[in-house]
């Protein structure tokens, strides 16, 4: 009788064992996203306010791209220099993209005075094959001087290449402090010197600093120029004719490193979402009032539109999981609704646990959400963030 009772076990055994495989569920991620009613008048409202409100950003960060006023920008040219600009973009692989980083920095923050860009252009460019963090003065915005703004800006670009050990190329065209608020300029820990601090703790971590000097720097002779440097003090390693010499000179420096991109993580080839981009549109809208199914943004984001869910059923006001975006595997939180509550406080923090994630990134997580449940917001305000913080997703339209 017990023998009768184990053959079908011992026969399953024997499957397993031979030639039947063994059974699993299916190993997909399950998919998001549904197709909207194009036809709706909630979603043709949402999806007309929406296309108003990226062209002005559109409109925006053209301006923006500009720098100084017309005349400062003749001025720099005159004198036989590239805008900052076409420095970056020359100094690019040909065809390769820049990731530019705050280009609202300083955004009305200076009441009627305008410094497009925070005077100063920062991001991640690839040169000589290499991804490096570009710092680029924009002379033709208050002649290239330093708010504190600026500080704060070349600052968390000098951060970005320490995190992600990214070399650091320098394209100085600038006057210095901007006098009238040197007091916010120089003083504190995290000011002025503190450039210079990261410039000398990113090079002990063996990540590269080229420095192309342009404009006052080494224009005026008697004052300390090209000449005298390279001749002279020795501070200067290459004498350029011009700004094109020096930018040839400063990817010939990137390409002698030596360095070669070494992958950590798992790399699989991208996927398009299954659903168009700019259905985005006609999903989210600006009306802060009404809330909308944020898995219907994850699905039109993230590749193939898959979202490995963590804690479904727990803490519905924060939605958090895996995804791929442009081939590389994330950890993501969304939040569900407008206004999040205190109820899914432990979900950030488990899911990078269970993620083997860093303690640091870990600690990250915990504090971001934190400071989301505590910060108060005017709704004026809080409209804001919300709409641009949305227009960000937009964003992936034009790279599709």
């Amino acid at each position: 009788m017990i023998l009768q009772s184990l053959r079908p076990s011992l026969r399953l055994l024997r499957c397993v064992s031979g030639s039947c495989g063994r059974f699993y569920h299916g190993d997909k991620v399950a998919t998001l996203g549904s197709p909207p009613d194009p036809q709706s008048a909630l979603y043709q409202e949402n999806y007309e306010r929406m296309q108003q409100l990226v062209q002005e950003l559109k409109t925006k960060a053209e301006q923006i791209k500009l720098g100084g006023g017309e005349k400062a920008r003749n001025l720099h040219t005159s004198r036989g220099k590239l805008l900052p600009r076409e420095r970056i973009d020359r100094l690019l692989d040909p065809g390769s993209p820049f990731l530019e980083f705050s280009q609202f920095a300083a955004y009305q923050l200076y009441g009627k005075e305008e410094v497009p860009a925070g005077g100063i252009i920062t991001g991640i460019g690839r040169v000589s094959g290499v991804e490096c963090v570009i710092v680029a003065n924009d002379a033709t915005v208050k002649g290239g001087t330093y708010y504190p703004i600026t500080v704060k800006k070349h600052l968390r670009a000098q951060e970005i290449a320490q995190q992600n050990h990214l070399p650091c190329i320098y394209l100085v065209d600038s006057g210095g402090a901007n006098l009238p608020r040197q007091a916010d300029v120089f003083p504190d820990r995290d000011h002025f010197g503190r450039i210079f601090y990261n410039q000398a703790r990113l090079s002990s971590e063996g990540l590269a600093q080229v420095k192309a000097a342009t404009g006052e720097e080494v224009s005026a002779e008697d004052l300390g120029g090209a000449d005298l440097h390279c001749r002279k003090s020795g501070v200067t390693d290459h004498y350029a004719l011009d700004d094109n010499h020096a930018l040839h000179l400063a990817r010939k420096a990137v390409r002698n490193l030596n360095y070669m991109k070494k992958m950590d993580v798992t790399v699989e080839p991208p996927e398009a979402p299954l659903f168009p981009a700019d259905e985005l549109y006609g999903i989210v809208g600006d009306n802060l009032k009404r809330n909308f199914d944020i898995r219907e943004v994850i699905a039109r984001i993230v590749d193939g539109s898959k979202f490995d869910e963590f804690k479904a059923f727990y803490g519905d006001t924060l939605v958090t999981g895996t995804e791929k975006h442009q081939s590389y595997i994330l950890v993501t939180m969304y939040s569900a609704v407008n206004f999040p509550g205190r109820s899914a406080r432990a979900k950030p923090s488990q899911l990078a646990i269970l993620c083997f994630c860093d303690q640091a990134s870990q600690e990250y997580l915990v504090t971001l959400w934190e400071s989301l449940e505590t910060m108060e917001f005017s709704f004026q305000n809080l409209q804001r963030k919300f709409v641009f913080e949305t227009l960000l997703c937009f964003s992936f339209q034009s790279c599709t």
